[in-house]
């Protein structure tokens, strides 16, 4: 898992106008859609926990950040403790291809934005696979939820599209193409998954009970 998705969107959004949260409204579209059970939530490819910290606003679930950067995870945990999160918020170092937990463990895996970085997008599926109990659900993609303002939407890609335009041709193919819902379904296929669902960026699917 490559850093730098979360992390460089974090930046746009520190940045060009001060732009609205988007993990708080990805939040509400993941308790929306998902309709989690509590438990164990894991939030992977979390950079400085973002949404995972949304989500912790909203639920007493367990929260875990997982994420191979360190020093990203020790920013996320202490965002915890100033936010008073820290009772039910932990961090683990780990990659979406081998995430160091039991078969079975988890009842929620969100990731927003990472997957498009991973070394091995259908390996790291199938170990969201593995970790989710039954009835365990999990999305996984990109967005910015369905409550964010157009208006912020539109100044981000502005400035992504300059950037990429000053990049050249390349970059903005590399940065293109796994951003497409036929992307997503190519990886959720090669993973084995057999029933999953698509809502614009996001790949939404549940772990069976038998």
């Amino acid at each position: 898992m490559r850093r730098c998705s979360v992390e460089e969107e974090e930046g746009a959004r520190r940045g060009r106008k001060e732009l609205p949260d988007w993990f708080v409204t990805v939040a509400e579209d993941v308790v929306q859609y998902c309709q989690p059970e509590e438990g164990i939530w894991v939030d992977l490819g979390c950079g400085s926990g973002g949404l995972g910290l949304a989500l912790a606003q909203r639920s007493k679930s367990m929260i875990l950040l997982v994420d191979p950067n360190a020093q990203a995870l020790s920013s996320a945990l202490q965002k915890a403790e100033e936010s008073g999160l820290a009772s039910w918020v932990s961090a683990v170092v780990a990659c979406a291809e081998s995430i160091p937990l039991p078969d079975g463990s988890v009842n929620l895996v969100v990731s927003r934005g990472s997957i498009f970085f991973w070394r091995e997008p259908p390996l790291g599926l199938r170990e969201v696979c593995r970790i989710l109990g039954p009835g365990g659900r999990a999305m996984i993609g990109g967005g910015f939820g369905t409550r964010y303002p157009n208006w912020a939407l539109e100044e981000f890609f502005r400035g992504i599209h300059q950037g990429l335009k000053e990049a050249g041709d390349q970059p903005r193919r590399d940065w293109d193409e796994p951003r497409r819902p036929e992307w997503l379904t190519a990886q959720a296929h090669a993973a084995g998954l057999e029933e999953f669902l698509l809502r614009g960026l996001w790949l939404l699917f549940e772990k069976g009970k038998t």
